[in-house]
């Protein structure tokens, strides 16, 4: 094997030692100090997202231990006949369900809301249709006939525009005239399928407690079990039912609004200024305006509605981004609202700005990317900036337990959960500063994507049949560009490290390079 010259081993020993004086140079008086800081301030929200995520832990099982169920806290008597008055004892309902292009599940949910068991003169079923496909709204269409027909009172309602999307159209939808006799609206997505009893066990919560503005349900996932990123999806959003949702109706009376499986008080919704489409949660928006306005809220955990998880990772970041995007735009909007309003304690508005918005919209996606993602690595490189353990290891390990208790079943799928969690942060890191800033993408509405049952296995073998590769559907600059940064971290620890991270690093740039390339979710766990 012949030797390189001695003139280019004497120029690259020369690079490298310029290099190395230029490092050295802006090291110490620059570098040194500024990752200081963000180990720091990393080091701060790790620890107020802990007090947060441990605080919720002790609410949520004193309420399993010590606290009343629903029907204790709230009044709650059943729904009875009376001989007098006939089916108009039973209040008006409205039924609502905004769809767009929903070719594979409009049929299961409008069957769904049909199925519904409620007095037939006393409930309208209100398809929103927004389609832009002049064939899937033909379908829509003659499904509602083919209802109608069988006796159900549903209307089939179209606009000429889709300003605001969901909002604008839940909006124009209470509009109609025959929707002012209605007291109460019940909001389906187009992948939900509620029981037939949902009205029996929601409505008499509404009816008997006039303070009551919302009644939400939990989500019941019917495709947790069809790959990995669904079983991932499964185990945080658990979590958000179990926890979260439970412990701000039982504490505080309030929780976000899921934007569906829930049911509405007509008046609190008018009260409260009704739909607007200013961010891409309306839902949110709706529910923390109606809380200023002194309503209440109840969820129902018990009270499960069938939906559909997004199974392919481009639907599942566009659903991602607008989750984190929208909240943290509306915390812009709404801030000074908050701080201002005179109907609410003291105690709810630190709530809700504080628990609610600034830790769980906000810090929970950025410290998740900075911290673990860029910060910790970095310390790699800069040996003279040290991370307590506390830091680097208990709390997040606290954390990620108490997260986990929400599905049991998938506890031996933690470490999986960390590392899609961890690219995950990009995005909702990248979306909650769009959303702080107001940025190009701040009002981005993509709808999520749904298969349906029935279609799945038809368009999982069609894929198989009939491979696409499009640099932006398949490649993901992002991640890669963040794996390649964690590998670099991991080859420089092994070679002139003492942190022995490396493990770790190249664990999770493994997992960055996986969803860079779009091969997230094709496992199938047990």
């Amino acid at each position: 094997m012949e030797r390189l010259p001695e003139s280019f081993s004497g120029v690259h020993n020369d690079m490298k030692e310029q290099f190395q004086i230029i490092w050295g140079q802006i090291k110490a008086p620059l570098i040194v100090p500024l990752l200081n800081m963000a180990v720091f301030l990393c080091l701060a929200m790790s620890a107020m997202l802990f007090i947060e995520r441990v605080y919720m832990a002790v609410v949520i099982t004193l309420v399993k231990i010590f606290g009343r169920k629903a029907d204790k806290r709230y009044k709650w008597e059943s729904m009875k006949d009376d001989l007098e008055l006939g089916n108009s004892a039973y209040p008006m309902v409205l039924v609502q369900i905004p769809m767009f292009n929903e070719s594979e599940v409009y049929q299961l949910s409008i069957g769904a809301a049909c199925g519904l068991s409620w007095p037939s003169d006393r409930i309208i079923v209100q398809v929103l249709d927004d389609s832009t496909d002049p064939t899937i709204k033909n379908m829509v269409e003659m499904e509602c006939q083919r209802w109608a027909s069988k006796g159900i009172n549903i209307k089939y309602e179209i606009r000429d525009n889709r300003n605001g999307y969901k909002a604008g159209a839940l909006k124009d939808g209470i509009k109609h005239s025959y929707v002012k006799q209605c007291d109460y609206v019940a909001i389906f997505d187009a992948d939900f399928q509620p029981e037939p009893d949902f009205l029996w066990q929601t409505i008499p919560f509404l009816v008997h407690n006039p303070d009551l503005a919302l009644v939400q349900a939990r989500w019941k996932f019917v495709n947790a079990n069809e790959c990995l990123m669904t079983r991932m999806q499964e185990m945080s959003l658990d979590y958000h039912f179990t926890v979260e949702q439970e412990v701000g109706s039982s504490t505080y009376a309030f929780f976000g609004f899921n934007g569906t499986a829930g049911v509405w008080r007509i008046a609190a919704i008018e009260e409260a200024g009704g739909w607007k489409d200013r961010t891409t949660v309306e839902d949110m928006d709706l529910a923390v305006r109606a809380s200023l306005k002194g309503w209440k809220f109840l969820y129902l955990g018990s009270l499960e509605v069938k939906n559909e998880l997004p199974s392919t990772f481009k639907a599942y970041r566009y659903q991602q981004h607008r989750w984190s995007c929208g909240p943290a735009n509306l915390f812009r909007k709404m801030l000074s609202e908050i701080i201002r309003n005179k109907k609410v304690s003291l105690w709810k508005k630190v709530h809700v700005i504080y628990s609610f918005f600034f830790i769980r919209k906000i810090v929970a996606h950025i410290v998740t990317f900075v911290f673990y993602c860029i910060v910790l690595p970095a310390t790699v490189l800069v040996p003279e900036v040290q991370i307590p353990k506390w830091g680097a290891v208990y709390i997040p390990s606290i954390i990620t337990l108490l997260n986990a208790v929400g599905t049991p079943r998938s506890l031996h799928l933690l470490v999986f959960w960390i590392l899609f969690e961890n690219v995950m942060s990009l995005h909702r890191t990248k979306a909650t500063l769009i959303g702080l800033l107001e940025a190009g993408r701040v009002n981005e509405w993509i709808v999520t994507e749904k298969l349906g049952d029935a279609l799945r296995l038809k368009s999982t073998l069609k894929a198989f049949k009939k491979p696409r590769f499009r640099i932006g559907d398949r490649i993901h600059l992002l991640e890669l560009a963040i794996g390649c940064y964690l590998f670099l971290c991991g080859c420089y620890d092994i070679a002139f490290g003492k942190n022995h991270f490396f493990i770790y690093l190249f664990v999770q740039a493994t997992a960055f390079f996986i969803m860079g390339f779009g091969y997230v979710g094709t496992f199938v766990p047990s």
